[in-house]
C-alpha cells in the first residue's frame, strides 16, 4: 500500500541529497577546443570557466576576431562536454530515493 508520509520523507532526503550534489558540481570538469586544438577551454560542473589556453601561434593583433571567435568555440564546446557528467553525477547522488513513476521526468531538475 502507497505510504504519503514515506514519499514525503523520500523528497526531502532526494532533495537534500540533490543540494549536496549540486554543491560539489565544482569538482567535475571538462574540456572543450577550437582551430584544431588551438584554444581550450575547461569549466566545471557549475558552468564556470576555470582557464583557457592560447596557442601563442594565436597571440597577433590582426588575428584578434577570429581569436575571440575561437574563445567562444571552445567554452561553448567545454559547457556542452560537462552536460554529461553533471547528470551522471546527480543522477547517482539521488539513486534509488523515488520511485520510478511513469511519464515523471527528473531529468529536468538535473540540468
Amino acid at each position: 500500500m502507497f505510504n504519503m508520509m514515506d514519499m514525503f520523507g523520500k523528497v526531502k532526503e532526494f532533495q537534500s541529497r540533490m543540494k549536496e550534489a549540486q554543491q560539489s558540481l565544482g569538482g567535475i570538469t571538462a574540456t572543450g577546443d577550437s582551430g584544431a586544438g588551438m584554444v581550450r577551454v575547461t569549466v566545471n560542473g557549475q558552468k564556470h570557466v576555470l582557464k583557457i589556453e592560447i596557442d601563442q601561434e594565436l597571440v597577433r593583433p590582426d588575428d584578434r576576431e577570429m581569436l575571440q571567435d575561437l574563445i567562444v568555440a571552445a567554452t561553448n564546446k567545454a559547457l556542452e562536454n560537462v552536460e554529461g557528467p553533471i547528470k551522471e553525477h546527480l543522477r547517482k547522488a539521488t539513486e534509488g530515493l523515488l520511485p520510478n513513476i511513469p511519464g515523471f521526468d527528473l531529468g529536468s531538475m538535473m540540468s
